[in-house]
């Protein structure tokens, strides 16, 4: 196999195995705030025991998120020399800004939030949440500007020919604020809100059908369906938003998303499909003039497909990308009519009537986990053949001195590595999960409690 295929492949199980984590981070990140306020403004310890126990799962993908992170960062090295030094100057104020504006938040809260219960006053305990959280989602907006300079660049100018040509700053704030950058940056937290909601989801749902903490868990569980509900219509938003910038400014990219082959013609909206490349035909079913329709609304407005690029600058997978684009967008009316119903069945005061639609929840988790990890392999691969839009190929980014057999013995490696960690996380969390919020013991003695402490106080 091909030094550049093998370097491609190493690369992309790396960061789709390192994702699994930050979006979990920031999801229950935002959850833990939540639970915290509630304590603070009501009183009641349940939010404060919700908040105690998924911050223990927060530190855990927290710790691991960081581990698989630092990893990517020598393949930048080792595998992407040429990329590593064009793109330096972008990605090198890009991170520093990270490390100034996100790690050092973070990591001057983290202390706080992990060990200071019972130690700080509850608001300065709620401030360090914030600040946790806060740093996550900065974390967050720095990696995706750097991301989307190389999707959509701007604010540069190129220093240097061939091998030695490297991108500079000229404008910081144009570089930050790329034409993609922001609807690609919100689009990206929502689907992080969306993994901790329907992690929490899940868990308390097994609670529930297993009638374990039954009562914390149907106020974790709403609290929960709040938000899913919420950010999964945000996202169905963001992402229009989202193909509608890569209709401006990636257009072989969106005729790839979307299997158009044709250069100038109306364009159909398929809901799935399959993508004969050879034939330039798809198999599906479709909504004529769709995609048309999405972008101009009129469905005889003409978009510029593949055959309107020369064929070396044009993805060459198509069918893989227009399968996990597909995937991401069927996942996502999935999560939005799930929300909806469940949302419905509360109204009605029905929400835990069916043990069926529970154990939807409990394998939910699984969801937007999938949906994040296919929509940025859509994203990655339609922007081959570049790494750099319009100015890097990737053909000429990874490290000439890296030869193929040294990336595989490096890539079996990392799978081993990867694989026991990834076992380590699912015993771990399994674990706290089994334990739960608190001692089930107590769960019966909470009432009495509460009873005898009101009183106490009226006496």
């Amino acid at each position: 196999m091909e030094t550049e295929i093998l370097a491609r492949i190493q690369f992309a199980f790396t960061i789709a195995f390192h994702y699994i984590y930050p979006p979990l981070s920031i999801g229950l990140g935002l959850l833990m705030v939540v639970f915290e306020s509630l304590y603070i403004k009501t009183k009641n310890t349940e939010y404060h025991t919700l908040a105690k126990f998924w911050t223990k799962i927060f530190a855990l993908t927290f710790g691991i998120g960081v581990v698989t992170g630092i990893v990517m960062e020598f393949e930048f090295g080792t595998n992407w020399a040429t990329y590593s030094r064009f793109v330096g100057d972008v990605f090198g104020s890009a991170l520093a800004a990270e490390g100034i504006f996100a790690f050092a938040l973070e990591s001057g809260f983290l202390g706080i939030l992990l060990f200071g219960w019972n130690r700080v006053k509850p608001w300065v305990h709620l401030v360090s949440t914030i600040g946790v959280f806060l740093g996550s989602m900065f974390s967050a907006v720095w990696i995706v500007v750097a991301n989307s300079w190389q999707q959509t660049p701007a604010g540069y100018h190129i220093v240097g020919e061939g091998f030695n040509a490297r991108a500079e700053i000229t404008d910081f704030w144009a570089m930050v604020f790329n034409p993609s950058s922001v609807e690609r940056l919100t689009h990206v937290w929502l689907g992080a809100f969306l993994s901790g909601a329907f992690l929490v989801l899940s868990v308390h749902a097994y609670y529930i059908l297993k009638g374990r903490y039954v009562d914390i868990s149907k106020k974790a569980f709403k609290i929960a369906l709040v938000v899913a509900t919420v950010f999964s219509l945000g996202q169905l938003l963001t992402g229009h938003k989202s193909a509608e910038g890569v209709a401006k400014n990636q257009p072989a990219k969106l005729a790839a998303l979307e299997g158009h082959f044709e250069a100038s013609a109306p364009a159909d909206m398929y809901l799935f499909g399959w993508v004969d490349k050879e034939n330039q035909k798809v198999t599906g079913v479709k909504i004529p003039g769709g995609l048309s329709f999405l972008l101009d609304y009129d469905f005889d407005t003409p978009v510029t497909g593949l055959n309107a690029f020369p064929e070396d600058e044009r993805p060459s997978q198509v069918n893989a990308i227009f399968q996990f684009y597909h995937i991401m967008i069927a996942i996502g009316m999935v999560l939005i009519g799930l929300s909806m119903l469940a949302t419905f069945l509360w109204y009605k005061g029905k929400l835990f009537n069916y043990r069926w639609l529970l154990w939807i929840f409990v394998f939910s988790a699984l969801l937007p986990q999938i949906a994040n990890q296919v929509g940025w392999f859509a994203a990655e691969m339609g922007r081959q053949p570049w790494v750099v839009y319009g100015l890097l190929r990737t053909s000429d980014a990874f490290s000439q001195a890296v030869s193929a057999n040294q990336i595989v013995f490096s890539l079996i490696l990392f799978l081993l590595v990867y694989a026991l960690l990834f076992v380590l996380f699912i015993y771990l969390l399994n674990k706290k999960i089994q334990h739960g919020p608190y001692h089930e013991s107590q769960e019966n003695d909470r009432p009495m409690t509460e009873e005898l402490t009101k009183v106490i106080t009226q006496n």
